[in-house]
């Protein structure tokens, strides 16, 4: 039995194949998994129920793990409160870039070949996908 905080093989197994400028995607409940993501990427679901597991949590997690040197997040309307984007801007370190891009240049780069792992939560809040660029060791 490992001592560590992820248990889960396969995502443990995607996170090691994980390389600098590798992408990987915390996608909420109404992301279309199989359809805006890169054919290679492995798909790992943590899709319990509505709500379970949360992605704060999973990129909490995460980022003890890897280092991530850029997120992306998706545009959201100019009246919409993106209070999740607050959550990852507490969790992320302060140095790492935000950017936000257009719903169909968000899909295309979760699409790219360079998104290799993608998973899958039950994080019902909208806008809550977020790309992560795997940062190299320090």
């Amino acid at each position: 039995m490992i001592k560590t905080e992820i248990l889960h093989p396969q995502l443990l197994e995607t996170l090691a194949k994980c390389g600098h400028k590798t992408n990987i995607l915390i996608a909420d409940s109404n992301y279309s998994f199989v359809t805006n993501s890169s054919p290679h990427a492995t798909i790992v679901y943590l899709n319990f129920c509505v709500g379970e597991i949360k992605s704060t949590l999973i990129l909490e997690k995460i980022l003890k793990y890897i280092n991530v040197e850029k997120a992306v997040l998706m545009e959201s309307p100019a009246d919409f409160v993106n209070e999740i984007e607050a959550e990852y801007k507490k969790l992320l370190p302060e140095a790492v870039e935000i950017a936000h891009v257009a719903r169909n240049e968000f899909y295309s780069l979760a699409k790219s070949n360079d998104t290799l792992l993608v998973i899958a939560t039950g994080e019902n809040r909208r806008f809550a996908n977020i790309l992560l660029t795997v940062g190299v060791v320090a």
